[in-house]
């Protein structure tokens, strides 16, 4: 009898089916038993190609695909997912031949000229990138993705004006196209109109609301503009899209990370890495999220973990940085060491050989990148110097945030003689940017932070390059930064080997202080009416560890009918306020004693010192700008410094202030510094009394003075640049 077989398509068809239902070894089997019987038919080679695709063999993919392509060249499916394997693994160039011939092909098919418009971004071609996703959008004109993809292009190539022109112009013609309005909006954002693009955003996301992206991007442009609960809405709203988005969900728990709803971020991410692995992205926010309740160690481990898992990512290197900054046990050496570290995963451009005139005496371009412009810290403790600059002598270049109506940035706008918006730069095309401006000297206030920029230095943006401010917590390691302003109490003489960078001691404090003029008048001493001391500490919890906590139980127990307000946004949390209850109860300390306070206002915060006798600054990363509040709220800190940079704040405020005599030489000494100040109450209110006159008049507070000073020390930098041209 003769055996008869199934026709090939009805094997292929079956095929097909047992992958579906799992059986994919059969699957690949009888598609492979068909290229065999059927050399001339394309499609088992193209369908087994798509298996192995989908199974994560992307080597063994691509070379069918090549078969499938040699028993038809015009295969456009098979061009396609050939040359997205190829872009996969870095192969951008001879990806673009295989798209050119789809195109060539197919040139009605929007995802053939999308590809290509991807491909040519990659091999940064941005102007032939911008044609192609035109060509692309021409076909599918409400498609998001395409409308974004070309807005980035074009901003890439120098020519956001002409895209916002052109997005203006068409939505005039169809003003209901959600992609146009995603894209009129992300342009505006990039444009420094945010405010007008978020209304954008808005529209779009509400005229397509099915539409995953256009949620995401209106969060992001939400969060970027810092209104984080409707941004946190817009992420639920794609996670119900996308639910399998784990980027998304990442996302959200970062948005919760920046609400300070920390416990919630970290149930959200331990569920991630569960689900999905240890990512570093997870990771990472992990990191920053079990830190900031004030669990320092484990934030160094989940960051350690990201860098053992991904060692030449940069991610995992600065947040393993920020982390260590915390660390009870952190030394100098450590920092510099993460912080090189760092530096050495970032990518590097070639050398540039400069333009600028080495005139050591000519008015110079100075730049602040730094998307924190505003009422912030970096605000409050450089804008007096910025103002006083001598603007004969220095052009100050403001590279920011997008404008608004922050009183504090509408200063640093009347400073500036040029004002950029760079906060949603990416950092290849952000690099060219600056170097175009033509600055003189470069000065990170960003840092490492969460809106930091700093990693562009690597890059070499301008001739001098100096770190101030924003997370200023130790050296950054960064080869390319030369100077690191600082002060004789931060770094004292010997501290040079934790450097990377040139130090630039300024006479007095590193930073000069400006304070709100919404500050409430200082109280009489509440130990006066209460008959013991009050101790208080309004730093955030990630400086808190467990060290501290015993170091405070320490002085409490030896301070009787003493009492702790500690106050930071965490505290809003019950569980958290239970661990730290239980920390001080464990030493003995009575819970009725320990007053636990959340987040406010500015204004509140700072009325809140008026029950504080003593500030108690944590360690190793002391108080920054609340030692500086507190100084004019009338209240002293007792403080102990380290190796750190971070360490030794409250060291250069307190001596700035004329209260050196505040700075313990080590843990005991902070112990019974405290307990030896609590005992004299007399002596406490008449230094409160006239505590804020006297910061006030100190150098902490005169910003002509800082001006000077900083001038005469950029000054020297730049000379010695200039020294540096001539030899």
């Amino acid at each position: 009898m003769l055996e008869v077989l199934d026709p090939p398509g009805l094997r292929l068809g079956r095929a097909l089916a047992w992958e579906r239902a799992g059986e994919t070894d059969a699957a690949r089997a009888e598609m492979a038993a068909l290229m065999t019987q059927c050399p001339d038919w394309d499609e088992p080679a193209l369908r087994l190609a798509e298996s192995l695709r989908h199974g994560g063999e992307g080597t063994a993919a691509e070379a069918l695909y090549a078969q499938a392509l040699e028993r038809n060249p015009r295969r456009v499916e098979a061009l396609l997912s050939l040359a997205a394997l190829m872009m996969g693994r870095g192969a951008a160039e001879p990806a673009q031949m295989l798209l050119l011939r789809a195109c060539a092909l197919a040139p009605v098919s929007a995802e053939a000229w999308d590809a290509l418009g991807v491909s040519l971004m990659l091999t940064r071609d941005e102007a032939a990138a911008e044609a192609a996703f035109a060509e692309a959008q021409k076909f599918a004109a409400n498609d998001t993705g395409i409308a974004l993809r070309r807005v980035e292009a074009a901003r890439a190539a120098g020519a956001l004006d002409g895209a916002l022109a052109r997005l203006e112009a068409d939505l005039a013609g169809d003003p209901a196209n959600a992609a146009l309005l995603l894209g009129l909006g992300v342009a505006l954002g990039h444009a420094g109109r945010m405010e007008e693009g978020i209304g954008c955003l808005e529209a779009a996301a509400a005229l397509a609301p099915e539409d995953a992206l256009a949620a995401t991007v209106l969060a992001n442009g939400l969060v970027q503009s810092g209104r984080l609960r409707p941004a946190l809405a817009a992420l639920d709203r794609a996670i119900d899209l996308a639910p399998e988005d784990a980027g998304l969900r990442n996302n959200r728990a970062a948005t919760l990370v920046r609400l300070h709803r920390f416990a919630e971020a970290r149930t959200a991410l331990e569920a991630l890495i569960a689900e999905h692995g240890e990512q570093p992205g997870f990771l990472c926010n992990l990191s920053n999220a079990v830190n900031s309740l004030g669990l320092q160690a484990e934030g160094v481990a989940h960051a350690s973990r990201a860098v053992e898992l991904h060692p030449g990512l940069h991610l995992a290197r600065r947040t393993l940085c920020n982390a260590l900054a915390y660390h009870p046990a952190v030394t100098g050496a450590a920092m510099l060491e993460a912080g090189r570290a760092a530096s050495a995963a970032l990518p590097r451009a070639e050398p540039v050989r400069w333009a600028n005139t080495p005139d050591p005496e000519r008015r110079l371009r100075v730049g602040l990148l730094s998307a924190t412009l505003k009422t912030h810290p970096v605000g409050w403790l450089t804008l007096p110097g910025i103002e006083n600059l001598d603007p004969d002598g220095f052009a100050v270049i403001c590279l920011g945030q997008s404008p608004s109506d922050d009183v504090m940035q509408r200063r640093f706008q009347r400073a500036a003689a040029e004002w950029h918006v760079v906060e949603r730069e990416e950092r290849a095309g952000l690099a060219a940017r600056l170097r175009a401006l033509d600055l003189d000297i470069l000065i990170d206030l960003g840092g490492y932070g969460d809106l930091g920029l700093m990693a562009v230095c690597a890059e070499r943006v301008a001739p001098v390059q100096v770190k101030w401010v924003g997370m200023q917590n130790h050296s950054t390691g960064l080869a390319e930064m030369d100077w690191f302003i600082t002060d004789r109490w931060e770094t004292p003489p010997g501290f040079e080997r934790f450097y990377s960078e040139k130090l630039m001691r300024l006479p007095d404090g590193y930073v000069c202080y400006a304070p709100p003029a919404y500050a409430p008048e200082v109280a009489p001493l509440p130990a006066l009416a209460r008959g013991a001391v009050t101790f208080g500490c309004f730093n955030n919890l990630v400086k808190i560890t467990p060290d501290v906590l015993a170091a405070w139980s320490r002085i409490l127990a030896r301070v009787p009918d003493s009492r702790l307000v500690l106050k930071a946004h965490q505290f809003a949390d019950a569980e958290v306020c239970a661990r730290i209850r239980g920390s001080f109860a464990e030493a003995g300390i009575a819970g009725a004693r320990i007053d636990l306070r959340g987040g406010s206002p500015h204004r509140t915060l700072l009325a809140e010192y008026n029950d504080i006798d003593i500030v108690l600054d944590p360690f190793p990363y002391g108080g920054g700008l609340t030692t500086c509040e507190a100084l004019w709220m009338g209240v002293p800190t007792v403080t102990v410094p380290g190796e750190t940079f971070a360490s030794r704040h409250s060291t250069s405020h307190m001596s700035n202030a004329g209260l050196a005599d505040w700075v313990a030489a080590d843990l005991d000494g902070y112990v019974n510094m405290a307990v030896r100040r609590a005992a004299d109450i007399p002596a406490l209110a008449v230094l409160r009394a006239g505590l804020r006159a006297q910061v006030r008049a100190s150098p902490l507070c005169d910003g002509p003075r800082f001006g000077r000073h900083l001038g005469a020390a950029l000054r020297g930098a730049w000379r010695n640049w200039c020294a540096e041209q001539v030899a």
